[in-house]
């Protein structure tokens, strides 16, 4: 028997009829043990009175459908904080060093770009593995106190962050 199993989501519809379930509705779980581990199946109240399966779940229970919410907005579109970070380097001005550094972690964490590692700790060294471009910058090597203040020259300069168009660097 397998030890470790997927955890399954609640489904969106009966698994027997099909039918979308409403919100606020009751449905069943069941869990049933198969050869290959557990299968899950949701089922409105419909199929639970009317079931004629020989097999009895391994475990089951009632509970009211609420809908998944709906995914958070992206707090900041890919291409225009890379959009921005390709401006800004090719601009070359000292003044938004700061800016690119916070740039390039962002398109880091969201796995757009990712670090190489250099050899020197003052120089950074990112590749855009869709392309094979290489990103080089230096390191500001930013306190923690001065990061929120970059952050915020970096929101406005993307037009506030939430979806606005990337206002380009002044020449």
């Amino acid at each position: 028997m397998q030890q470790d199993w997927e955890i399954k989501s609640r489904s969106r519809a009966c698994t027997r009829s099909g039918r979308e379930f409403a919100e606020g509705e009751f449905f069943y779980t069941l869990l049933f043990r198969d050869d290959d581990g557990f299968r899950r199946e949701d089922v409105c109240e419909e199929a639970w009175q009317n079931r004629n399966d020989p097999s009895e779940p391994f475990s089951f229970w009632r509970t009211k459908y609420e809908a998944p919410p709906p995914p958070p907005p992206e707090p900041l579109k890919k291409n225009d904080a890379e959009s921005l970070l390709r401006a800004l380097l090719e601009s070359n001005d000292p003044r938004y060093c700061n800016a690119i550094y916070i740039l390039a972690a962002m398109l880091e964490r969201k796995r757009v770009i990712r670090a190489v590692e250099s050899p020197d700790a003052d120089t950074l060294v990112y590749e855009l593995p869709r392309t094979g471009e290489t990103f080089i910058l230096r390191d500001p090597h930013l306190s923690m106190e001065q990061i929120p203040a970059v952050q915020q020259e970096v929101s406005e300069l993307l037009g506030g962050a939430m979806g606005g168009h990337a206002r380009q660097p002044e020449q």
